[in-house]
């Protein structure tokens, strides 16, 4: 299955974001953190702002990397929430850009996050 994107990107305030949780955490890598951002924004039922074009990219994380072994999981649930929300999914700039809000939505519902337990209350209910 074809993923949404071939790279995921990262703005610097994710970036910034994500520091402070692997600080916070002892997480050590940003695809795990960034893949329990994802599966967050996308519980979400609302849909994300989309992103002004032309934003900085701080992050860039290879797809297979980001996704590991659940890549066709979060390609297919990304494509279904996708189809929900209205984007057209044949448009790969239209689907890039609506997975790359997901991922800042995500991140940016994590930034309050102050340890290790606290971070798997906040991965695992959707309501925090």
């Amino acid at each position: 299955m074809k993923p949404p994107v071939e790279t995921v990107r990262i703005s610097r305030q994710g970036r910034d974001i994500l520091m402070t949780i692997k600080r916070r955490t002892g997480l050590e890598r940003w695809n795990d953190i960034t893949r329990a951002a994802l599966c967050r924004s996308l519980n979400n039922k609302s849909v994300p702002p989309i992103l002004e074009k032309g934003w900085d990219s701080a992050i860039e994380i290879e797809w297979k990397t980001f996704a590991g072994e659940i890549g066709d999981e979060l390609t297919s649930t990304t494509l279904i929430r996708a189809i929900l929300d209205g984007v057209d999914i044949n448009e790969k700039m239209a689907i890039s850009s609506y997975f790359r809000a997901h991922i800042e939505r995500g991140i940016s519902s994590l930034q309050n996050v102050k340890n290790l337990p606290m971070y798997m209350e906040f991965i695992t209910d959707p309501e925090i």
